[in-house]
């Protein structure tokens, strides 16, 4: 099925990697493929966990996101090295999400960081071969962005979601990368550095509150662990493909045109999803 309609402006392969991009980003959230594959409601799992994992969850994220921000604007500079791997950081993660599994909440402050590295490493592969310039600041920010982007409720549809999403990180990230053009460094004091890892972490620390309730249940255990590790890693690497694909889309044909496509496309989605489930 295209879901691009009116959209004569686009050459045809462009409408339909639009397209793709529209379910990647519009596809299920994290917490309903766990939910899936656990057999009941995340909720049940968030529930479960005790009061004081909250606190373990945040530091744990802020940590990864400030370790992640340091990668980024350290050494996200190289050149592409070819079609990038899926299923080679889905191995990994799948290790570190095993001990997760076996030790719980115990693991999350040294198993998240090295997960979001992970992640961080194959957003820039994926943000490479859309096209990004990794040696500017934008764009490094941008692979930051998939984390908090990953993090919303796909279900929300059309305008409600993705754009929206982007257009509450962009002060937030516009300023940081200001800030990074200035100073070169990322200074974890500094206003603009410390609004945007908050910023981060809030949408981010939503999808890893999920992970970690699934994994703290002790029927999971390690097998668990690792498969749901490897369902976070696949979770944000179609969000970066479909991010990174409408932000190239926007450097060619402006980002109103694509806004526009694809909001419309999106909202036909989420009715034909919702006719879908009326017959089921």
């Amino acid at each position: 099925m295209n879901l691009i309609d009116g959209s004569s402006a686009l050459e045809p392969e462009d409408r339909e990697v639009l397209a793709q991009a529209v379910r990647l980003l519009e596809r299920p959230s994290f917490a309903a493929r766990v939910a899936e594959m656990a057999g009941k409601p995340i909720g049940q799992f968030l529930d479960s966990l005790p009061r004081a994992a909250t606190g373990k969850v945040r530091d744990a994220v802020t940590t990864a996101m400030l370790r992640s921000l340091k990668v980024a604007v350290a050494t996200l500079d190289g050149e592409s090295q070819g079609t990038p791997s899926s299923w080679m950081p889905k191995l990994m993660a799948g290790v570190t999400g095993g001990l997760g599994g076996m030790f719980g909440l115990a693991t999350l402050a040294l198993e998240l960081p090295i997960t979001t590295t992970l992640m961080l490493r194959t957003i820039a592969d994926i943000a490479r071969s859309e096209g990004e310039d990794l040696r500017r600041a934008r764009p490094k920010l941008a692979c930051l962005e998939v984390f908090a982007l990953g993090g919303r409720a796909a279900e929300s549809g059309a305008d409600a979601g993705y754009y929206a999403a982007r257009a509450m990180l962009a002060q937030a990230v516009n300023e940081a990368a200001s800030y990074l053009v200035e100073r070169g460094v990322a200074d974890q004091a500094a206003p603009a550095i410390v609004r945007l890892v908050d910023t981060l972490s809030a949408r981010y620390g939503l999808v890893v509150s999920e992970k970690a309730a699934a994994e703290a249940v002790p029927l999971i255990g390690a097998v668990g662990g690792a498969t749901i590790n490897v369902v976070f890693m696949d979770h944000f690497q179609k969000t970066a493909r479909g991010h990174f694909i409408v932000r190239r889309l926007e450097r060619k044909y402006g980002v109103a045109t694509i806004r526009s496509l694809y909001g419309g496309s999106a909202a036909r989605l989420a009715t034909d999803k919702g006719a879908l489930r009326l017959r089921e």
